[in-house]
């Protein structure tokens, strides 16, 4: 598997955050977008916090089975367990050492990001590299995987910005933002991850979105009409679910 896919030959992409076991936002993103000439990616982190983890997680791969060119499952943090210890993890220790090891290898191959036009999406953080190529050279635990699922980006200048005391996540600023974005040619980041910072930064070319509501009672999905030019991340439309 790939750790960067392009997507191509869509009209929209619908990107979908976070959805930490609430299995009903995924059957209704499913419901309402899964049509001719959609592409929907779901952003990781798709167990632990909300009740129903592993329906969600099984939901998810069965859609996915069922229409592999439409749908699309990137890895979170939630679905590192095998190397990063967060809390809280009760679907990952509810499991049997048979179905861990099953899940594990599942989602272990999920890619990590995906580009479209001007648009790169991914869980967390931008890797260190120096083009979309170097995508392929990370690897599971490495330096950039934790970057990707475990980073967090600061509404503050600078590039890296230490790690946060309290959840041991790296961190990093709209300097570092800048740099990468410049390197790999595009203009707009999707992600999810982090609750705490603005829904847009960096002159409103970082948007971070939501799909649970194990963070809050508004679900947000960011729909890139592909017929339009996307400047920043006020050219997408944002939905409440």
């Amino acid at each position: 598997m790939k750790n960067l896919l392009e997507i191509k030959n869509a009209e929209r992409v619908i990107f979908v955050g976070d959805t930490h076991g609430d299995l009903e936002v995924s059957q209704k993103v499913i419901k309402d977008y899964l049509k001719e000439g959609n592409k929907i990616v779901f952003l990781g982190d798709y167990v632990d916090r909300g009740p129903f983890s592993k329906e969600n997680l099984d939901f998810l791969l069965e859609q996915r089975e069922k229409n592999p060119e439409q749908i699309f499952l990137l890895q979170g943090n939630h679905e590192g367990h095998r190397i990063l210890k967060f809390s809280p993890a009760d679907f990952w220790k509810s499991l049997s050492e048979k179905e861990y090891q099953k899940y594990s290898q599942i989602v272990g191959k999920f890619p990590l990001a995906v580009v479209v036009k001007n648009i790169i999406a991914l869980h967390g953080a931008l890797p260190k590299i120096e083009k979309l190529e170097d995508f392929e050279k990370i690897k599971i635990g490495d330096e950039n995987w934790l970057r990707i699922c475990w980073g967090d980006f600061l509404d503050e200048p600078g590039e890296e910005l230490g790690i946060d005391p309290f959840t041991g996540r790296p961190q990093f600023g709209s300097d570092y933002f800048f740099k990468i974005m410049e390197k790999i040619n595009k203009r707009v980041l999707i992600r999810s991850h982090d609750p705490s910072v603005p829904q847009l930064m960096y002159d409103d070319r970082c948007l971070t979105i939501f799909t649970s509501f194990a963070y809050s009672k508004e679900r947000i999905i960011a729909i890139a009409d592909l017929s339009k030019e996307i400047k920043t991340a006020r050219d997408l439309q944002l939905k409440k679910l």
